[in-house]
Parts: structure tokens; C-alpha cells; sequence
């Protein structure tokens, strides 16, 4: 059998390629026999899965304080919002205008 374009190996029994690849594992740079789906995307090991995870997480965790944040400070403005209102409605009052009325 010959290699496709990427120098992978069908298998059909399985359905994925087998390759070689470079890169890193375990502290050790070199050449390794990987997997790749019909779609050409790497299998990963269960350590990258694991850090592929671990990175999925925190950028969700960042995501939600960013959320958070964003609430707080819509609150936090909204609350200015209504203290300037209630003095303005006040200096009105004393100025004599019945606010009530005006709306």
C-alpha cells in the first residue's frame, strides 16, 4: 500500500491513517508513530486529551469571571444610574416641581 499525500497509511479495518510525526513526548523530541481520523486530525495521547481539558477549563473559568465582572459592573452603573435619578428628582422637589405630575 502507498502513502497519501501526508506520507499517511490507510488502514480501513480501523479507519484512521497511521503516520509519522514530529514532535515532542515525555521531554523527548522526535519522531513517533501517530493516528489520524479520516478527516486528517491528530488522535491525541491521554496526556494532551488530559491538557487539551485542563486548557478548556481554565479558558472557561476566565470566560465566567469575565461574566461575572461584566454583571458587576452593569450593576454597579445601574446604581449610579438610579442615585443620579433620585437626586435629580430631589433637587426637582425643591425646586418645586412636582415630578409626579411631569411624567
Amino acid at each position: 500500500q502507498k502513502p497519501n499525500e501526508n506520507n499517511r497509511y490507510w488502514i480501513a479495518e480501523i479507519n484512521l491513517f497511521l503516520g509519522v510525526w514530529q514532535g515532542k513526548k515525555a521531554e523527548v523530541t522526535a519522531y513517533w508513530l501517530r493516528w489520524w481520523d479520516k478527516s486528517g486530525n491528530l488522535l491525541l495521547w491521554g496526556s494532551e486529551l488530559v491538557e487539551q481539558e485542563r486548557q478548556l477549563a481554565e479558558q472557561e473559568k476566565l470566560r465566567a469571571e469575565q461574566e461575572k465582572l461584566r454583571a458587576e459592573q452593569e450593576k454597579l452603573r445601574a446604581e449610579q444610574e438610579k442615585q443620579r435619578a433620585e437626586r435629580l428628582a430631589a433637587k426637582l422637589r425643591s425646586l418645586g416641581v412636582d415630578i409626579d405630575d411631569s411624567l
